[in-house]
C-alpha cells in the first residue's frame, strides 16, 4: 500500500506525501537507512520542525508523534489536514488525527 501511495504522489496531481523530519529520525533509528531512502523518493516532502511543531513536541512522549500529529492538523495549505499513514495505528487511538493502516 505504501508503494501505491508513493506512486500516486509521483504520477497524479493533487496527491502529496509528507514526512515529518522527527518521524524520519525515529524510523531511521529503528531501521538505519530508512530516512535517507524516504527523503530521496520522488513526491515526498520532508517537513521541517517549525515553531508550531516545536511547541507540540513539549506535549507528547516522542518527537515523532508530536511532529506527525502537528503535520496532520489543518493548515492554509492543507485545509482538511493530512492523514497519517502508519503500520502502528493503535499508537493513534484517542488522538485527533485520521489514520491509514498500512498493514
Amino acid at each position: 500500500m505504501a508503494s501505491r501511495l508513493i506512486h500516486r504522489t509521483h504520477a497524479e496531481a493533487g496527491w502529496y506525501l509528507y514526512a515529518p523530519a522527527c518521524a524520519l529520525v525515529e524510523a531511521d533509528r529503528a531501521r538505519p537507512g530508512t530516512a535517507e531512502h524516504l527523503a530521496a523518493l520522488p513526491g515526498i516532502t520532508v517537513l521541517e520542525l517549525d515553531l508550531p511543531a516545536v511547541l507540540a513536541v513539549a506535549r507528547h512522549k516522542t518527537w515523532a508523534t508530536a511532529h506527525a500529529q502537528d503535520a496532520a492538523q489543518p493548515t492554509t495549505d492543507r485545509p482538511d489536514g493530512a492523514i497519517i499513514a502508519t503500520t502502528d495505528p493503535d499508537r493513534w487511538i484517542g488522538e485527533p488525527v485520521r489514520v491509514l493502516d498500512l498493514n
